[in-house]
C-alpha cells in the first residue's frame, strides 16, 4: 500500500491540466495568427509566440511527472 496516493493523485491532475493547457494553446496560437494584420507579423506568432505558449503550457505536465517521480521514490524507500 502505498502512502503517497495524494501525491499521485495531484500528479494525474496536473498532467490532465497540462494536456488541456495545450490544446487551448495551440488553439489560441491559430486564433491569435488569424488575427494579425500582415504577413511577417503572423510569421513570427507561429514561429516564437505558438512555441512559447506550448513551452508554457507543458509545465504542469512536468510537474505532475516530477511528483509522481517523488511517490515513486519514496514507496521505493519505504519497502525497505
Amino acid at each position: 500500500m502505498t502512502h503517497y496516493g495524494t501525491l499521485r493523485v495531484w500528479a494525474a491532475l496536473l498532467t490532465v491540466v497540462g494536456v488541456v493547457w495545450i490544446v487551448l494553446a495551440v488553439f489560441g496560437t491559430i486564433i491569435w495568427a488569424i488575427e494579425v494584420t500582415g504577413f511577417w507579423r503572423t510569421i513570427g506568432v507561429l514561429v516564437i509566440g505558438g512555441p512559447v505558449a506550448v513551452v508554457l503550457a507543458t509545465l504542469p505536465i512536468a510537474l505532475g511527472q516530477a511528483m509522481r517521480a517523488i511517490a515513486d521514490v519514496g514507496d521505493t524507500v519505504a519497502a525497505r
